[in-house]
């Protein structure tokens, strides 16, 4: 069911053909940035990929993808990408990455379970990115560092929006803070996890939650996560778990934790046995991906996905995705936001 934000006295303080100029401001500067901070190559990512190689995302592991069948190629399933996280780490494979490197891409996917409001849409375009990485770089220390140069790259990137458009304001604190989803759980027990990422982003304003995957206390996860790409299970310090999470930041205008980025340390051998036995997904071992990666042929990595839409909709303070990017949305939807200033593309 669908649930629409309206924030009160709401009004772009950018038009249409400003805001046009500005989402390629924003994403230009952001690309380079973060390709330099990271040390990122650029190319080119697939669409669609053949279903039953294992390298489609599941995600957090219930969403169906779009599919269709090719007549040239036998009657075979072609499914439309719902991220690129598995591709990804065959391509730096194959292209011969080398260690302390990796690549990123534009992805652009259907998604088509969504729940569409302010921040959900159909369509995902985000910058997918893989480095390869050391036996000793697969620890909380490396996830944190890559973490805070995103975030240095998303802080950089605010000050350039300022600087073109005074009225656009930094937001962002100095700093963003780390707290394990088992902490959280523990300080919000009555909370949905929901309502637990609200209450510390409103506190601290950019939060990264560590270990989204794995069973809390209450014996359900933070949020869902696929088996197969980020590890979420492996033992870190004092009993937490997991090296991956989220960048989470205050969204001023609607007035809720936003997430901006999922990401972390991929799976290796071991944890992704652990983590398909865990999820009784074990027959995925037979896939492509999932062999190679088991019979070492895929380097050790790190990982994640950045919001497109999400960073521009972000800086430019817009009310709704729809108003920086063109997707389907529900007539009453668009009638609703329509009177209240929200101009939809």
């Amino acid at each position: 069911m669908s649930t629409l934000i309206i924030p009160p006295g709401y009004r772009s303080a950018l038009d249409v053909k400003q805001t046009e100029k500005a989402i390629k401001l924003v994403k230009d500067f952001f690309e380079t940035n973060l390709a330099a901070e990271l040390r990122l190559t650029r190319v080119t990512a697939p669409l669609f990929v053949l279903r039953g190689t294992g390298i489609n995302d599941d995600l957090n592991g219930v969403e169906a993808p779009v599919a269709f069948p090719v007549p040239d190629m036998g009657g075979h399933t072609a499914e439309v990408v719902q991220s690129l996280a598995k591709w990804k780490r065959m391509m730096l494979a194959d292209y011969g990455i080398p260690y302390g490197y990796g690549l990123y891409t534009d992805m652009n996917a259907i998604r088509p379970s969504e729940a569409l409001d302010n921040i959900h849409s159909l369509y995902v375009d985000q910058w997918d990115w893989e480095r390869v990485i050391s036996e000793q770089e697969r620890s909380l220390d490396f996830l944190k560092t890559i973490v805070r140069k995103i975030y240095s790259v998303m802080k950089r990137t605010e000050f350039h929006v300022w600087d073109h458009y005074p009225f656009l304001e930094p937001e962002l604190p100095e700093d963003i803070t780390f707290i394990h989803s088992e902490d959280l759980q523990r300080e919000y027990p009555h909370l949905t996890p929901r309502e637990r990422e609200d209450e510390i982003v409103r506190k601290y304003k950019a939060v990264f939650i560590i270990g989204i995957g794995s069973a809390l206390a209450d014996g359900k996860p933070h949020d869902g996560r696929a088996p197969d790409y980020d590890d979420w299970t492996t033992p870190t310090l004092n009993g937490y778990k997991g090296l991956n999470g989220d960048i989470i930041i205050w969204n001023s205008v609607l007035g809720r934790a936003y997430e901006i980025s999922s990401m972390g340390i991929r799976v290796d051998r071991e944890a992704l046995l652990r983590q398909l036995e865990l999820t009784g997904a074990q027959e995925r071992k037979e896939l492509l991906f999932h062999r190679r990666l088991l019979n070492g042929e895929l380097p050790l990595s790190i990982g994640g996905g950045i919001g497109q839409s999400r960073l521009c909709m972000y800086y430019l303070r817009k009310a709704h995705i729809g108003e920086i990017q063109v997707s389907l949305w529900p007539p009453d939807m668009v009638e609703k936001c329509k009177a209240s200033n929200i101009f939809l593309l």
